[in-house]
């Protein structure tokens, strides 16, 4: 399973650089948006992966804390998934806007030659 994991994580911030790394504005974003996936999918991984564990810790006993899911990293991630959607938006609408005003969305103003 943790393999796996890790080799989503691979792929997804490979594709993210090399979508970075392009001339047109929106791959760039959707290359941000790729990196910050992986990022989340990482944090989510530092809480353990467990299956059917309850996140918190009930009663007064002494207990074992591997038994159970670290909520920290869940919270984590939906905060970023939350603020990585509202600046992808951001992101979008100011490329919409630059592209009204320049005509294109490639990062020197010239549409590539293919």
């Amino acid at each position: 399973m943790e393999a796996v994991y890790a080799v989503a994580i691979g792929v997804l911030v490979g594709a993210g650089v090399w979508l970075l790394l392009r001339p047109r504005t929106f791959q760039v974003i959707i290359g941000l948006a790729l990196l910050s996936y992986a990022t989340n999918l990482f944090i989510f991984g530092m809480g353990r992966l467990r299956l059917g564990r309850p996140p918190i810790i009930g009663g007064d006993d002494a207990v074992d804390a591997a038994l159970y899911a670290d909520p920290l990293p869940q919270a984590l991630v939906l905060t970023a998934i939350v603020i990585g959607f509202a600046t992808t938006a951001l992101f979008l609408v100011v490329l919409l806007a630059l592209r009204g005003l320049t005509g294109t969305d490639h990062v020197d103003g010239r549409e590539p030659d293919e």
